[in-house]
């Protein structure tokens, strides 16, 4: 299994165990990580019947590849795929050129399908791994739009050092594998058409402006498609229309970045806080309103509550817009976020979507204390929403649906709303 046939020069303070700097392996793919990289298990030089575990970006389970190592951490390695030997029936030719170079995507390689049962898999280990519970995970709800479906791109450049570099200066994303290196993305096929059409203009003007000496730094650019009108102004007012909805924002806030599937994932968050039978909602993390207002025609009344101001008075621009008048929205302090709120908790549902580094303990701890009849979990990290699980366990609450939705696909990431009642 392990046959080093090319290696290299090690890199300055490379950790040579167990395997040399630039070792080619060949491995077979067993499984594939939350993360999108495939894992082989292979044994370790110099232990019998020790195994180690190899990883391989853009690799596939029940493949055989060569890799050549480029990292030995304590208890695996990391490779660069160099050849697929036998390519799983599952792979497909990606659609993007940059597809292996650009850190965006991870399954462009993988046909949908099983892109989606992949996805499923994964969330049913971290529920066993991360929060000790068995519990049947519901397939996969995938998007109607599998590329093109991306609303919102911030492509990065960094600072050139003359006019002549700027010509060629690289806009785009990071290159897989690393921390600052840009790779030049002229078109991005899970972007809209819209943001792809506009990102050909945006690119010539920032390397003009480039050329003139206008970056110091380098920078970021926006460029959002809200009901096919891009802008790349983070401080444009824009409209996104989701079922009858109306939702007016600021560009640069956060806003849920594929439209196709939208009524369908918030069609769904409003059943299942409908389905606990509570006469009243509270949605925690409510930004601009999304949740709070596609809920509200079935809950008699609904508060949303949101630490930023500047999202609140979107907020209530938005109810008011609707004609939701059973909704009221509240800047709340981190530190006393359900203080004032008058619903019954026996007669309550709150909603939940934190950041992807998931709920801090403060907040648990006050909304425990609470205690709702019901929460509805919504994430974009399983990993630190199968983690906060293990917290609701121990408050007495208890899992009734975990529906996973891929809002990303082609790359490894998903949202997950989890259901819990209080027991």
């Amino acid at each position: 299994m392990f046959s080093p046939f090319a290696v290299a020069k090690p890199k300055k303070k490379f950790n040579a165990d167990p395997f040399p700097y630039h070792a080619v392996l060949e491995l077979e793919i067993a499984t594939l990580t939350n993360l999108g990289v495939g894992l082989a298990r292979v044994p370790r030089p110099a232990e019998p019947g020790a195994r180690w575990v190899v990883m391989v970006p853009f690799t596939l389970p029940g493949e055989r590849v060569r890799a050549r190592i480029f990292r030995n951490h304590k208890n695996y390695s990391e490779a660069d795929l160099v050849e697929v030997l036998a390519p799983s029936p599952e792979r497909i030719q990606p659609v993007c050129p940059l597809f292996g170079s650009c850190g965006g995507c991870q399954y462009q390689n993988l046909a949908y399908e099983a892109q989606l049962a992949w996805k499923r898999r994964q969330v049913e280990e971290l529920l066993l791994h991360m929060a000790g519970l068995e519990f049947p995970v519901a397939p996969v709800i995938g998007s109607p739009a599998q590329y093109g479906y991306r609303s919102k791109i911030t492509p990065h450049f960094n600072a050139p050092r003359s006019a002549a570099e700027a010509a060629e200066m690289p806009i785009g994303f990071l290159r897989q594998g690393t921390r600052f290196d840009i790779l030049d993305v002229p078109a991005c096929p899970i972007a809209t058409g819209p943001i792809n059409n506009r990102l050909t203009e945006s690119r010539e003007h920032v390397r003009s402006r480039a050329a003139e000496g206008a970056y110091a730094r380098g920078g970021t650019l926006l460029l959002r498609d809200a009901s096919g009108q891009v802008t790349t102004n983070y401080d444009d007012i824009v409209t996104e229309t989701v079922g009858n909805l109306k939702l007016r924002f600021l560009a640069r806030d956060f806003f849920q970045n594929n439209p196709f599937i939208l009524p369908t994932f918030t069609g769904y968050a409003r059943q299942q806080a409908a389905g606990t039978g509570a006469r009243f909602l509270v949605d925690a993390y409510c930004g601009s309103g999304l949740f709070a207002l596609t809920c509200a025609p079935a809950f008699e009344r609904v508060a949303g509550i949101e630490i930023s101001e500047s999202s609140i008075i979107f907020a209530k621009q938005n109810a008011e817009a609707n004609g939701l008048g059973n909704v009221n929205f509240q800047a709340g302090d981190a530190a006393a976020i359900f203080a004032g709120l008058t619903f019954p908790a026996s007669d309550t549902v709150v909603l939940i979507d934190p950041p992807r580094k998931g709920c801090d303990e403060a907040f648990l701890t006050q909304l425990f204390a609470y205690g709702p009849r019901a929460v509805i979990y919504i994430s974009c990290d399983p990993a630190t929403q199968m983690r906060d699980l293990r917290a609701f366990t121990a408050a007495g609450y208890a899992l009734t649906a975990v529906q996973p939705f891929d809002l990303f696909p082609q790359t490894r990431h998903l949202e997950c709303v989890v259901t819990l009642r209080k027991t």
